[in-house]
């Protein structure tokens, strides 16, 4: 099991004294949140692509190899990489390159994005969204795992002989998680490919989610790889701590009825009902995540949300240190207790690496006897 943070990169005014942060400001900040989750032991730091205001997150490449250069072993990755408005050409370079560069730490998520002004920006429409996501990442899916390649499709020109540099690390492509707040044809084309899925579920309840991650598990069983149980999911969540309830609630309420995603709707406690928010102690925030694993199953990676919402880098960097010491440790032991043996393991480069190099070992009749390899053993051949 994973645990990590994710961020969107918004840059808020802060609703208790009205200032509002500089775009570079908030950059910083970014990479010192990623630092700090690798300083306090989380697995994962992922970030959103967007490219209009009030975000900062418009490359994500860039943003991260950065912290690939300041960080030794925290995962990278995004949430989400835009599938439909990006060239899938650039995104299998850009993140081979990546993946590359930070040998091997790195995922990606991929999902179409739902501001529809950014569509036509870059000479697309929102109508089409649905199947520019299943035609790019057909092309990529492609890109990363053959040499000249021929390909024509709707959506871009055709490619004669086309070679995508550079190849992935060790020959094997980066693992890609498919994102979705709604759209079943996701959670289809996740399935089909062997993917992950992940359901951010932090908008709406538990239960709309519950049914997609449950769709999912079915058609990966369907396509043959492996069991319902098997397949591998990953879950958001929102959380803000303090020493009791009552501090974090009071402290976080003003952040939640002033952010454009959350406020002038239901109440905060009516939210924390439908959705993962957990505004709380320490404890509570345990309780309500342990309870991720009765509606979903076992899973392989969950990412939480800390800096949105004008919430101040100060006090992101306190709630951090405070998960790291009080809630995380409780978090693996406990997950790790409940965990079914039959559940699949997180991916990273290293494990697929070995079940891929697991697959391609000669038959057990093939291989050298044990007194030949033992002798190879002995004079370094």
């Amino acid at each position: 099991m994973q645990f990590g943070i994710y961020t969107v990169g918004d840059v808020t005014q802060d609703p208790t004294n009205a200032r509002t942060p500089s775009e570079s400001e908030r950059i910083q900040a970014t990479l010192q949140i990623a630092q700090k989750a690798e300083d306090i032991g989380l697995d994962v730091f992922a970030t959103g692509e967007h490219h209009n205001p009030p975000f900062i997150t418009s490359s994500p490449t860039t943003l991260l190899a950065y912290i690939a250069a300041k960080t030794q072993r925290i995962i990278l990755s995004t949430s989400t990489t835009l599938i439909s408005t990006n060239d899938p050409v650039r995104l299998a370079e850009e993140y081979s390159l990546l993946q590359n560069l930070c040998s091997g730490r790195m995922d990606l998520m991929l999902g179409r994005g739902n501001t529809a002004p950014v569509y036509p920006w870059f000479g697309k429409s929102i109508t089409d969204g649905l199947p520019l996501a299943m035609e790019n990442y057909r092309l990529l899916h492609r890109l990363w795992r053959e040499e000249d390649i021929n390909w024509s499709g709707r959506f871009r020109t055709p490619l004669n002989n086309f070679t995508s540099i550079p190849r992935p690390l060790d020959d094997l492509p980066p693992f890609v998680w498919h994102g979705s707040i709604r759209t079943p044809e996701i959670a289809e084309q996740a399935a089909y490919y062997g993917d992950g899925f992940f359901a951010s579920h932090i908008l709406w309840p538990r239960e709309h989610f519950m049914a997609l991650v449950e769709f999912y598990r079915a058609r990966f069983a369907h396509y043959g790889h492996g069991t319902p149980e098997q397949a591998i999911v990953g879950l958001g969540g929102h959380i803000f701590m303090r020493r009791n309830s009552q501090d974090a609630r009071r402290e976080f309420r003003p952040y939640f009825d002033n952010a454009p995603v959350y406020g002038h709707g239901p109440s905060l406690e009516e939210f924390m009902e439908m959705t993962p928010l957990a505004v709380g102690s320490p404890q509570e925030i345990i309780d309500k995540t342990l309870t991720f694993r009765e509606y979903f199953g076992d899973y392989q990676r969950q990412l939480f949300l800390f800096d949105h919402g004008g919430i101040p880098l100060k006090t992101v960097l306190e709630q951090l240190d405070m998960f790291g010491k009080e809630v995380l440790p409780v978090l693996r032991e406990e997950t790790r207790k409940r965990r079914s043996p039959l559940a699949a393991e997180a991916p990273t480069h290293a494990n697929r690496l070995a079940h891929l190099q697991s697959l391609q070992m000669p038959p057990a009749d093939q291989r050298p006897n044990a007194k030949t390899a033992q002798a190879d053993s002995v004079t370094g051949h």
